[in-house]
């Protein structure tokens, strides 16, 4: 039962998670239309939307919330103080109400961090 539970969680995480590189990659696009021939320098920068890198970063913290919570698995990924990661751990998600506010900032965006 353990390993199906494990084979599944794995699989949910896996899914989930994009394959976008998590900072903004500076990409050449070329914009063409039919019967008009571009010349070489008629390319466009893009970059990657940070609105897109912060959501994936944000789905990413919230998973991590909620099944490493008390771990601090989320505090980690989202650079808290070691310090104070080690004292959530040792203080049980500082008695469960730092967890709770913890997935409460990260669901509203407003963790340090995202």
């Amino acid at each position: 039962m353990r390993l199906k539970i494990t084979l599944l969680f794995a699989f949910v995480l896996l899914s989930v998670t994009n394959t976008y590189a998590g900072f903004p990659v500076q990409r050449t696009a070329v914009a063409a239309v039919e019967g008009v021939t571009l010349a070489e320098d008629d390319t466009t920068e893009v970059l990657t939307s940070p609105a897109a890198v912060e959501a994936d970063r944000q789905l990413i913290a919230i998973l991590l919330w909620l099944f490493l919570g008390g771990f601090a698995g989320h505090r980690w990924y989202l650079g808290s103080p070691i310090g104070w990661n080690i004292l959530f751990i040792l203080t049980a998600g500082f008695f469960v109400v730092g967890w709770v506010i913890d997935g409460i900032e990260i669901l509203s965006g407003t963790y340090p961090g995202l």
